[in-house]
């Protein structure tokens, strides 16, 4: 039966002794331990009687402590073993003094800085290689067992990540090929070489700014929503729940959006190449007075369709690193929600450096092989 904390201060050939009843814990304390500080005139010479406390916790150590003065000789106490040890833990804790911070001067503060730079650079190179690692065995493993691959989730994604962006991609680089028409047409026409704007919008178009286009909307849109897809799954434990019934998370989780993106990205370049030059050619139209046949032509017999199998060439290449990093992050989330927004934010960063300079890669491979 639980009974309330309480006490008696007993006199006795010039000691003070209190001896305490009831339970002693953070349920049954009440105000006994303020009555117990306040009746107590001097800490240091009062004697504990706990042989009669039925149940003790931290809360009721802490309040015999603090009317003993904080600290307890085992000559002050008579008690159980176990409320014994209670209270030497809990006056140990009370003990413990917390460390001062010391600030470091600012260019110790900047050393400290570069340093966990450097540390969280080759940190995520090696979480990438085990990324890398684990994607290629279940790469591996599907391929060998064809049934492993989920086709499902894959049309799925490939429809929400890849075809729902259709009207976004066609609208900007719609409105990208105009701007580089009407560039092309204002400094060309200076020179009286304003016929060649035709060539420029198509080298620029199908070379570059098709794939270059979808691939940054791409990595705004699906990079993201990876990260914070996979993200809110590792914070709600799915991921590993999974991993105990015997799933494979890079099999169900990263496969299908790989294999959506790498279905879909060529698809959309496709789209925002017509996209690009329809925008070119209405402005080359309007501005130039240059007809829409004399255009078509002008692309068939002096740009041919080299330069858009080079910036198709880069589709799939594109879809895998955005892909990639989207998922690489979602699966770095930790248990809080400030780790998924550095996440998705980092996704996002890092997706579209990566597409800029696997662009630039490309443009001087292309040169060395004079393409």
């Amino acid at each position: 039966m639980a009974l309330p904390a309480d006490f008696i201060l007993t006199e006795h050939d010039g000691r003070t002794t209190a001896a305490l009843s009831g339970d002693w814990t953070a349920r049954g304390l009440l105000d006994a331990g303020l009555r117990l500080s306040a009746a107590v005139k001097s800490p240091k010479d009062i004697h504990f009687d706990l042989t009669g406390v039925n149940r003790c916790d931290t809360a009721g150590a802490y309040a015999i402590l603090r009317a003993g003065g904080d600290r307890l000789d085992a000559q002050r106490v008579e008690a159980r073993p176990e409320v014994l040890r209670l209270l030497e833990l809990v006056g140990a804790a009370i003990q413990v003094e917390p460390e001062p911070s010391i600030r470091p001067n600012g260019f110790h503060a900047l050393l400290e800085r570069v340093g966990r730079g450097v540390y969280g650079l080759f940190s995520d190179g090696y979480s990438t290689l085990v990324f890398l690692g684990h994607l290629l065995s279940a790469l591996g493993r599907c391929i060998a067992d064809p049934r492993r691959i989920r086709w499902a989730p894959t049309i799925s994604l490939a429809e929400r990540a890849g075809l729902d962006a259709m009207p976004i991609v066609a609208v900007t680089t719609f409105f990208i090929g105009a701007v580089v028409a009407l560039l092309g047409a204002n400094m060309l026409t200076d020179f009286g070489a304003q016929v060649y704007s035709v060539e420029l919008i198509g080298i620029s178009v199908m070379r570059e700014f098709n794939i270059l286009i979808t691939a940054i909307l791409l990595a705004g849109r699906s990079a993201s929503s990876f990260a914070a897809e996979i993200g809110s799954m590792k914070m709600n434990q799915e991921v590993d729940a999974m991993q105990v019934m015997g799933v494979d998370p890079y099999e169900a989780l990263v496969l299908p959006r790989f294999a959506a993106l790498l279905l879909t990205i060529p698809l959309l370049t496709f789209v925002a190449t017509l996209a690009g030059l329809a925008g070119g050619m209405l402005v080359v139209w309007v501005v130039l007075d240059l007809s829409p046949t004399f255009f078509l032509q002008r692309i068939v017999d002096y740009i041919g369709v080299t330069h858009f199998w080079i910036g198709l060439c880069k589709a799939p290449v594109m879809a895998a690193v955005i892909a990639a990093i989207g998922c690489r992050q979602g699966m770095e989330v930790g248990n809080d929600v400030e780790s998924l927004g550095r996440r998705v934010t980092a996704a996002v960063v890092h997706a579209i450096f990566a597409i800029i300079l696997i662009d630039a890669v490309f443009a001087l491979i292309f040169m060395e092989l004079d393409i």
